[in-house]
């Protein structure tokens, strides 16, 4: 499968933004991912750990604006975030007080066609799931679902931006791997990241966090009743024809992703 981008900055020159290196922080982590993903998860995992900022899909609120997508609590998020582009991007590569910020990505958030350029200022994972249980857990919360929806798209299209820069793939995770074995991958997702491993990333207390998007009320309510990450349903997915159709036009992505995942 082919993906066409615009062309970035190779460069190396320096950002007029101030860079990770001149801030000397030892790492900002974006994890990029679509919905239902146990992103949230995820998110509560880092934001566990006493070294860790986590920021809860900061593009959100400028993505509501900029498409115009009826989305659950539209009118909230968009007033109570940022949405200008060019200030996200300064915020998302500035360090955080702590040595590690963790920001969790929504890929079907970020425009395409807009500079991205920002993001290799930034390391890099990518959160991947089976389409089939992404589709079917999205409906259980909002009707209105199609490929766009679930971000895979855009997901290998920022993937294969990072690897073109790298020379290599970066980190990718499968949401199921981290279900069946959670220390395990998480160790071996950190060490993939250059930061070490915490024990408090296995467990978090019950319910809201303070880094919650002020979305969290329509779509958290599984990860408020969690102190940890659950075991993973082995039960097939049967779909609606519908949303079968789209599962099997994301496939191609989803296993495009799925070649590169740590085991």
């Amino acid at each position: 499968m082919n993906y066409k981008f615009l062309p970035f900055d190779t460069s190396g020159k320096p950002s007029s933004l101030k860079t990770i290196e001149q801030a000397k922080i030892v790492k900002i982590l974006a994890m990029w991912s679509g919905p239902r993903n146990i992103s949230t998860a995820m998110m509560y995992s880092f934001g566990n750990r006493p070294d860790c900022e986590a920021w809860d899909e900061p593009f959100y609120g400028y993505s509501l604006k900029a498409k115009g997508n009826d989305h659950p609590m539209r009118e909230e998020i968009i007033a109570a975030m940022e949405t200008d582009w060019d200030r996200l991007v300064a915020k998302c590569t500035t360090p955080s007080t702590k040595p590690l910020l963790y920001q969790k990505h929504m890929t079907h958030h970020m425009p395409m066609r807009q500079d991205l350029s920002f993001i290799y200022q930034l390391t890099n994972a990518f959160l991947i799931r089976d389409p089939a249980k992404v589709l079917a857990s999205y409906t259980q919360k909002w009707a209105d679902v199609d490929l766009a929806a679930i971000g895979i798209v855009e997901q290998v299209g920022i993937f294969e931006r990072v690897s073109q820069r790298l020379g290599h793939a970066p980190p990718v995770i499968d949401s199921d791997d981290i279900l069946a074995d959670p220390e395990t991958m998480l160790r071996k997702l950190c060490k993939s990241c250059g930061i070490a491993f915490d024990g408090n990333m296995l467990h978090w207390p019950k319910g809201p966090k303070a880094f919650d998007g002020v979305w969290a009320p329509h779509w958290y309510n599984a990860a408020w009743a969690s102190v940890g990450f659950a075991a993973a349903k082995n039960a097939a997915t049967v779909l609606p024809l519908q949303l079968q159709k789209i599962a099997d036009e994301a496939q191609p992505h989803f296993a495009r992703m799925a070649s590169y995942k740590i085991t």
